[in-house]
């Protein structure tokens, strides 16, 4: 099975966190036709859809060298969502994003323990100096997430153009911890 190669690995306490690889579809997938996907880019119900978004999801590393990490529990081996760095083309700022593919992997801190770790390796190892998150705003666990961070909005801040149509965004801006 062809994988990337020479990525980094996180690791902390609960989780391993790691480039995706081809065995991550099905999970990508059925969270991607449910509507727990719905401040993402889902429910994604047209055949080939969710295909080509993980797609780009894996050709981001290609493309960039770094990209969203899967969150894989260490002590089960479960794979539960996605977390980290992400820049595609014709994004105004480089963001930290989140999804839990998994319901029951919610409420549990395995986002923002993922999300910590993840923050810290772009402005540690990629240096960045700044990073926003992109949230619907009627999305309140990822708000109290990027709250739970540190984060706060940043009503001056642009707003990417989304392909699917004009949708309403709250840019959360997240503290550098050496700031």
């Amino acid at each position: 099975m062809a994988a990337l190669t020479a990525t980094p690995v996180l690791e902390t306490a609960r989780l391993t966190l790691r480039a995706p690889v081809a065995d991550d579809w099905p999970g990508w997938r059925d969270f991607f036709a449910s509507d727990r996907a719905r401040f993402v880019g889902g429910p994604m119900t047209q055949p080939g859809q969710s295909w080509r978004a993980f797609g780009h999801f894996i050709g981001h590393w290609v493309l960039r060298g770094y990209g969203m990490f899967v969150l894989v529990e260490r002590d089960t081996g479960l794979t539960l969502g996605a977390v980290g760095p992400w820049f595609p083309d014709g994004w105004p700022e480089q963001e930290i994003g989140w999804t839990l593919w998994r319901p029951e992997a919610e409420g549990k801190g395995f986002a923002h323990e993922a999300a910590l770790a993840a923050r810290a390796f772009a402005f540690d190892r990629l240096g960045w100096s700044t990073a926003v998150s992109y949230i619907a705003p009627d999305n309140a666990a990822s708000i109290a997430l990027a709250e739970r961070l540190g984060a706060s909005p940043d009503p001056r801040a642009a707003i990417p153009v989304f392909s699917t149509g004009p949708e309403p965004i709250v840019v959360y801006r997240h503290p550098r911890e050496d700031a």
